[in-house]
């Protein structure tokens, strides 16, 4: 299977597709501005509704759980750890398409830009997508394939969270420790929400 989805298969039926309406949905923002409380809310509604939902998050964030979705603020669900996109798609093909409908990623930016495709198929086979993650990275730049998930979205919902500094809403993650590597999952004694004004690109020590 390719890793970056263009070959995937899914094994559908041609009215498939248009039995069901598969959507993409980001929910985005800062560190801190409760982006995965909103995504595990709206997990939590299709639950309601006895929709089978898929939750996925990347195994490099292994911060609160290595086998659950846990908010800054302790709210939690099961969820599969997963290495990169195109184990999402080998897991959703294993239990069949037609037997899911939600699947939501977490933490969406670590994931590799075959996300992107991935997200595409799933919605096109009928597939609820709710995708959580920081748009900006440490430098203010955009965050891995975040973007891309954002121009096919059908609903971007943007979250901001208090300034530390003056607080006012909170756009951008400020990095306070010594590394410059894009992909370092952190807490909150590694970063902090900062408007516009108050944001420093990089890393500001202390």
């Amino acid at each position: 299977m390719s890793q970056h989805g263009e070959h995937l298969s899914f094994g559908l039926r041609a009215a498939s597709a248009h039995e069901r309406h598969g959507c993409i949905e980001v929910v985005c923002g800062s560190m801190f501005s409760g982006k995965t409380e909103e995504l595990l809310r709206r997990v939590k509604r299709a639950h309601f509704a006895k929709q089978r939902v898929l939750l996925f998050k990347p195994r490099i964030d292994n911060r609160y759980d290595d086998v659950k979705v846990v908010s800054h603020e302790g709210l939690k669900a099961d969820a599969t750890a997963v290495s990169g996109s195109a184990e999402i798609s080998s897991f959703v093909e294993q239990i069949g398409v037609l037997n899911a409908h939600v699947v939501g990623i977490d933490e969406a930016q670590f994931f590799d830009e075959g996300v992107i495709a991935v997200a595409e198929r799933l919605a096109n086979a009928g597939i609820r997508v709710i995708c959580a993650g920081l748009d900006q990275d440490f430098r203010g730049q955009p965050f891995g394939p975040m973007a891309g998930l954002m121009s096919i979205a059908e609903y971007v919902t943007k979250l901001h969270a208090v300034c530390t500094r003056c607080g006012a809403a909170a756009c951008r993650s400020q990095r306070l420790v010594g590394t410059e590597g894009q992909l370092f999952v952190g807490g909150a004694a590694d970063y902090e929400p900062r408007c516009r004004r108050c944001f420093v690109p990089g890393v500001v020590e202390g």
